[in-house]
């Protein structure tokens, strides 16, 4: 970490106040929307799902997810080429939210007819396969589990026929998820966070809700609590991954191994990063303040699958 270099960029504030801030997306029309999980309301979980007016902050909700009674923890969000917001719930699983406010529910059990467990985080390949991690343990009504001690998360892929599929289990607590794809645009790697042992773990994606050769593919420095939440990669190819609990965004280069640049952060809990389509502008939610933030990186972010024109 000597050697290690620190990147120092000026952060702007968009807003605070948002209880467990998390999820930050652009629509196709950068619309902005981001989650806040840990609202409750009568002792029942009731987060929210919001619509964030960059310039001046303010904040509007557009739905608040529940199924049969059951209130939602969104964390995670993603757009697809329709303008629909699809959203890595903890107790809720997968689910997806429409511009004027609709939300669905988006399945129950996966292909082998088990029962969903509570997601965290996803990403869409350009093909349009959502691959999702899932820490929780089965979706409501069943209780709310969290694997940060018992290694009983796992990773799924909803792929683009609507197969939901369990690509791997036995992680402590995934969290952060992302697609790492090759020069002609197709699904290469997977890259999956594991909080607690601070890992990445990389997957060769063999098809749709098909990976194969799991290795460790980066290692967040530090031997604090935390570990590497939120990601999202720049057109370079470098990874940039929020680093919970440490003040810093961690950069790895396109191979992994140990970051290349950290960048400190004038709060001390990043949660989730998403650039501003076709700009160096990062937006980062975190856990101190509750906030949403923004600051300028070296490069612009890769395309998302929302943003693509080749597929």
């Amino acid at each position: 970490m000597a050697d290690m270099a620190i990147f120092q960029p000026e952060f702007t504030k968009i807003a605070e106040n948002i209880r467990g801030a998390e999820g930050p997306v652009f629509d196709r029309d950068e619309n902005f929307y981001m989650v806040a999980p840990e609202v409750e309301k009568d002792g029942k979980y009731a987060g929210q799902v919001l619509k964030v007016d960059l310039k001046t902050g303010k904040t509007e909700i557009l739905c608040e997810p529940s199924m049969d009674g059951d209130g939602g923890v969104p964390a995670g969000c993603q757009c697809d080429k329709n303008n629909v917001i699809w959203i890595a719930d903890m107790r809720l699983g997968i689910i997806k939210v429409t511009r004027d406010g609709q939300c669905e529910q988006v399945c129950k059990t996966d292909k082998d007819n088990n029962i969903m467990q509570g997601c965290n985080d996803c990403i869409f390949d350009y093909f349009g396969n959502l691959w999702v991690t899932a820490p929780a343990g089965k979706i409501a009504p069943n209780p709310y589990e969290r694997s940060m001690e018992e290694p009983f998360g796992s990773v799924y892929c909803r792929t683009v026929d609507e197969e939901v599929i369990k690509v791997d289990t036995g992680i402590l607590f995934p969290n952060g998820i992302a697609v790492k794809h090759s020069e002609d645009g197709r699904p290469a790697l997977l890259i999956v966070a594991e909080t607690p042992t601070k890992s990445l773990w990389g997957y060769t994606i063999d098809g749709p809700g098909k990976v194969s050769n799991k290795t460790l593919w980066g290692k967040l420095p530090g031997n604090l609590e935390g570990g590497p939440d939120g990601m999202d990669f720049d057109e370079e190819g470098n990874l940039l991954v929020a680093h919970w609990g440490s003040s810093h965004i961690e950069v790895f280069g396109p191979d992994g191994g140990e970051p290349k640049t950290r960048i400190k952060c004038p709060f001390a809990n990043p949660s989730n990063v998403h650039f501003q389509p076709a700009t160096n502008t990062v937006y980062i939610t975190e856990h101190e303040f509750h906030g949403l933030w923004k600051f300028e990186w070296k490069h612009k972010g890769m395309l998302q699958y929302c943003d693509t024109l080749m597929f």
